[in-house]
């Protein structure tokens, strides 16, 4: 595990996946402040949400970046350019097309969307072109989909649990996944924008 980002970083990534839970507003803020258009990408977020409340993570960010913001939609293809956030109360998957489903499976680890369904389902269908990023978070969801993602060869960070404003999920990646990176914030912001923009 790297704790800087080499000045000569480069990866092709073909989509960019990134999971939080508490505290993942404030990180995201400051994690996709760093894109700007042309994204060479797609952006797919999934935070913990109550299942009850509508998601309003789209008109949340919508007004704050320069790139189109989506909810994602089933059956609906995923654009380069895009960021797209799944809705409240269902599992978000990719799958073999590059597109969206939706799952009322069972929660996972209390979590419904869960970060690890998502990131599980990216790597069957992404494959080593993958980039992941999780953030922070009070339970252990995504470390299990980021250590698939390590295993498909795809690229893994996460954010430096001493940072972290819950730092039970990024030190459970840590310890399972074995990351590529664990970074600050502005590591990941200075990655995000080299695999999502360059």
């Amino acid at each position: 595990m790297k704790r800087e980002l080499p000045a000569d970083f480069a990866f092709p990534a073909g989509m960019v996946v990134i999971g939080g839970s508490a505290g993942g507003v404030d990180a995201l803020l400051m994690l996709l402040d760093a894109l700007q258009p042309p994204l060479r990408t797609a952006v797919v977020i999934v935070l913990h949400l109550p299942e009850w409340q509508e998601s309003r993570l789209v008109d949340l960010f919508t007004p704050r970046l320069a790139v189109p913001v989506r909810e994602a939609q089933p059956h609906a293809p995923i654009e380069p350019g895009h960021i797209y956030f799944a809705p409240a109360g269902y599992h978000l998957l990719v799958e073999q097309d590059l597109s969206f489903s939706l799952s009322c499976d069972a929660p996972v680890l209390f979590s419904r969307p869960s970060i690890d369904v998502l990131f599980e389902s990216c790597a069957e269908a992404v494959g080593s072109r993958l980039a992941a990023i999780l953030l922070t978070g009070a339970n252990e969801d995504g470390a299990e989909g980021l250590a698939r993602i390590h295993d498909s060869g795809g690229l893994c960070a996460v954010q430096d649990p001493h940072e972290a404003a819950h730092p039970t999920m990024p030190a459970a990646a840590v310890r399972l996944a074995r990351p590529d990176f664990v970074l600050p914030l502005a590591g990941l912001r200075r990655l995000l924008h080299t695999v999502a923009c360059r």
